[in-house]
């Protein structure tokens, strides 16, 4: 996992509006989940989801790292202890984009409410822009994308398109120390905005283009 200086690294991204921040590369996309030990213990050892893990119920998945240790209270809630960096696929990541619904219904989408209703009722994917949030948990004025997965597509997300699940509960649980300080030594991924191939996907979520800088920051 590369890493790279918050203070820094916070300068390179939009302040504004709905983006992916995400580590990713030309071939995967990094997404964090939270679980309890034994679920992320198995993610780990046999690099797919399985065991006490339910593929009966939506799991969320959120590609920024505050945002999930926001979610988290940095490891510290119950049933959240453990932190996974899982790496799917970019074209599977691209696909959950594109099938996306969002959790609220919007006009310019649907026609009607029932029209959303209907199509929510259908979608494995659901989408979800929350305020994105600092390291101390304080929500920020940019917009942080999480996708709920269910059915034959989570199914393949703990399966065949994870090149890589990591266990970085030691990482969180060392930068959780910085949070107290004034955040000069505080280390977060090599996180800069993403943009899927598919620009139909980058549609269907309503990212924002118009940002500061499009290039991912050099390592």
């Amino acid at each position: 996992m590369i890493t790279r200086q918050f203070l820094e690294l916070s300068k390179t991204w939009p302040a504004t509006g709905r983006h992916i921040l995400a580590s990713y590369d030309a071939e995967s996309i990094v997404v964090y989940q939270a679980y309890r030990p034994a679920i992320a213990r198995y993610a780990a050892e046999y690099q797919q989801f399985g065991g006490e893990f339910s593929y009966s119920r939506m799991s969320w998945i959120k590609p920024n790292f505050l945002w999930m240790m926001y979610r988290s209270g940095w490891a510290t809630k119950p049933g959240q202890e453990h932190i996974l960096a899982v790496r799917p696929r970019r074209s599977f990541f691209d696909e959950l984009l594109r099938l996306a619904v969002p959790s609220t219904y919007h006009a310019h989408r649907f026609p009607t409410h029932e029209d959303w209703q209907a199509a929510v009722a259908r979608s494995e994917v659901r989408l979800q822009w929350d305020p994105d949030h600092g390291p101390h948990g304080n929500p920020l004025e940019r917009r942080a994308v999480q996708l709920g997965l269910r059915g034959s597509i989570l199914h393949r997300y703990g399966t065949s398109e994870v090149l890589s699940i990591e266990d970085i509960t030691p990482f969180v649980i060392e930068q959780r120390e910085h949070l107290p300080d004034d955040l000069a030594d505080l280390q977060v991924p090599d996180e800069a905005v993403y943009l899927p191939d598919d620009a139909e996907a980058a549609k269907t979520v309503g990212i924002d283009r118009d940002f500061r800088d499009l290039s991912k920051p050099e390592a």
